[in-house]
C-alpha cells in the first residue's frame, strides 16, 4: 500500500565530483518495491537530474522559500526547484527550525508552496533532547504534526519524517520502541485528522541511521522508511541501508 521511501539528505556538502558516488548507488539498485529519494545540495539539482536519465531515482530540494518568487536574495522557490528538474523537497529540517528560527507555520507555508509547484513535501518534526528528557516528545510530535502539515496534505503529496533532534548526526539512536512509540502515535494523528487517507501518508524515521541499525529500524511497523544525512553522501554507506529497506518491502510482498 505504501512504497518504501530512503531518501538521503546531503545538507552543505558536495559538488559536481560528488556525483561519482551517485552513479555507484543506481548501479546498485532498481527494485520497483523502493523509491529512491537524493537531495543535494541546489547547484546540483539539475546535474542529478541530467545524470540519473531513465532511472527512477528520484531528486529533491533541501528547502523552499513559501513565496513563487520576489525579493528573496539567497532564498529558491519549489517552481525553480521543479524547473530544475525535482519532484520532492524537504522542508522544516530541524537545522532550518535551529538554525534560521523557523516556526510550525512557516513550515507548513512551505509545505503549501511545495504543493502548489507539484512537488513531494518531505515534513520533518522531532524534539529536541530536552523535551525527550522532559516526557514531552509526543506533545512535541503532535504539536508539530498539527501545525506543519497542511489541510490539504495528502498521502500523496506529502511525506512525514520523525527526526529526533538529539539524533542527527550524534550516533545516538532511540530505542526501537520509543520510534515505534512515535511513529504510531504519528499515524493515529494521522487518521483522526485526516481519515483513511491516513493510511497512505509515508513516515520516514531519521536521525544517526547507518548499515548496523537499518535492518532492525525498518522492521518497526509504520516505518516506511529513512530520511538519512551523513550516510547518503557516499554509496558504501548508503547502499547497505537502501538494500535493508528493499529486503523489508520484500518481506511484505505475498
Amino acid at each position: 500500500m505504501r512504497r518504501r521511501l530512503a531518501a538521503g539528505n546531503w545538507k552543505m556538502n558536495g559538488t559536481a565530483a560528488s556525483l561519482s558516488e551517485v552513479e555507484k548507488l543506481l548501479e546498485a539498485h532498481l527494485s520497483p518495491n523502493v523509491e529512491i529519494l537524493l537531495c543535494p545540495p541546489a547547484t546540483l539539482i539539475a546535474q542529478l537530474a541530467a545524470k540519473k536519465g531513465q532511472h527512477p531515482l528520484m531528486v529533491g530540494g533541501q528547502d523552499c522559500h513559501a513565496a513563487a518568487s520576489g525579493a528573496h536574495t539567497g532564498d529558491i522557490s519549489a517552481e525553480q526547484l521543479k524547473d530544475a528538474g525535482a519532484t520532492y523537497v524537504i522542508v522544516g529540517h530541524s537545522e532550518r527550525r535551529t538554525n534560521h528560527g523557523e516556526t510550525d507555520e512557516q513550515v507548513a507555508a512551505k509545505a503549501r508552496a511545495a504543493h502548489a509547484a507539484g512537488l513531494t513535501a518531505v515534513i520533518c518534526i522531532g524534539e529536541t533532547l530536552a523535551e525527550r528528557e522532559a516526557g514531552q516528545t509526543l506533545d512535541v510530535v503532535g504539536r508539530q504534526l498539527d501545525a506543519s502539515v497542511p489541510d490539504a496534505a495528502t498521502g500523496q503529496t506529502t511525506v512525514i519524517a520523525y527526526e529526533p533532534v538529539w539524533a542527527i548526526g550524534t550516533g545516538l539512536t532511540p530505542t526501537n520502541e520509543q520510534i515505534g512509540e512515535v511513529h504510531d502515535f504519528m499515524r493515529s494523528r494521522l487518521s483522526a485528522r485526516f481519515g483513511a487517507d491516513a493510511a497512505f501518508f509515508r513516515l520516514l524515521y531519521g536521525g544517526s541511521v547507518k548499515a548496523s541499525n537499518a535492518v532492525e529500524i525498518f522492521a518497526i511497523p509504520d516505518v516506511d522508511g529513512a530520511l538519512v544525512g551523513g550516510a547518503s553522501l557516499k554509496a558504501a554507506d548508503f547502499s547497505p541501508i537502501v538494500q535493508a529497506l528493499e529486503q523489508a518491502a520484500e518481506s511484505e510482498l505475498p
